[in-house]
């Protein structure tokens, strides 16, 4: 499984061996004939176990790789992948609505405590973007004009957004017309919000943030510090690795 499959496929493992119908639901904005390229193809190649394992051998090699041995086995780690952890699992216990997060979640936990914070921060990011996909259905918003607000708030470039979830120019700009047409983009050629369009992205914003806060509060702010604190250096590695 190669290229954008593997992306698609292991992600979507731990639901088991999903339809195509279930990774386009899920992942929400990605053009669905990229996912129908991939899956079900993938688990005729392998199993869902398979990827699962993979992955967690693949994010083995790559810690090990960019911050060393010694930070994997470190007291740090080990306290990281502790409050990491205990976060995640008050995560599990509202899965409700939540189907990548319940994926996650139902795998058993790694013993290797960096493989413990992987896994922890993997079911925070699944239970936060589940939130925040049921904000944009209750706003009205497909997966492309999701992408089409994230472009307009001016955060990722536009022309990244479109071409790595596989939408075509044709597809991009009929989007950004209907969005017009309704009211939360201006008719300027530059993706750029009304001032309704502003509010109403602000406000899927803040309730996604409101939706996906118990975790961290369970931790407290002392806790959700130290997390912090502990990780940061890694986590700068890791981006300077990825976008230098």
């Amino acid at each position: 499984i190669t290229g954008r499959d593997g992306y698609f496929a292991s992600r979507a493992a731990p639901m088991g061996a999903v339809s195509a119908e279930v990774v386009i639901s899920t992942f929400f904005n990605f053009n669905p004939e990229l996912v129908h390229a991939a899956i079900p193809k993938a688990w005729a190649t392998t199993t869902p176990e398979a990827l699962v394992a993979a992955r967690f051998a693949a994010v083995d090699g790559a810690f090990r790789r960019l911050i060393g041995d010694d930070a994997v086995q470190s007291d740090e780690m080990r306290l990281a992948a502790g409050l990491a952890r205990a976060m995640a699992e008050k995560a599990s216990t509202h899965i409700e609505g939540r189907p990548l997060c319940a994926g996650h979640a139902q795998l058993p936990w790694p013993e290797a405590p960096h493989l413990v914070l992987w896994h922890a921060q993997s079911i925070l990011r699944e239970y936060r973007g589940d939130a925040h996909i049921a904000l944009l259905v209750t706003h009205g918003l497909s997966g492309l004009d999701a992408l089409l607000t994230h472009a307009a708030g001016g955060d990722v470039p536009a022309e990244l957004l479109r071409t790595t979830r596989g939408w075509s120019h044709e597809d991009w700009n009929a989007a950004a017309d209907s969005m017009r047409s309704r009211g939360w983009l201006t008719d300027s050629d530059d993706l750029a919000f009304t001032d309704r369009g502003a509010a109403s992205r602000q406000e899927i914003e803040d309730r996604t943030d409101q939706l996906s806060a118990a975790p961290y509060a369970a931790l407290g702010e002392e806790g959700c510090a130290k997390l912090r604190t502990l990780t940061r250096p890694w986590s700068k590695t890791f981006s300077e690795v990825l976008f230098n």
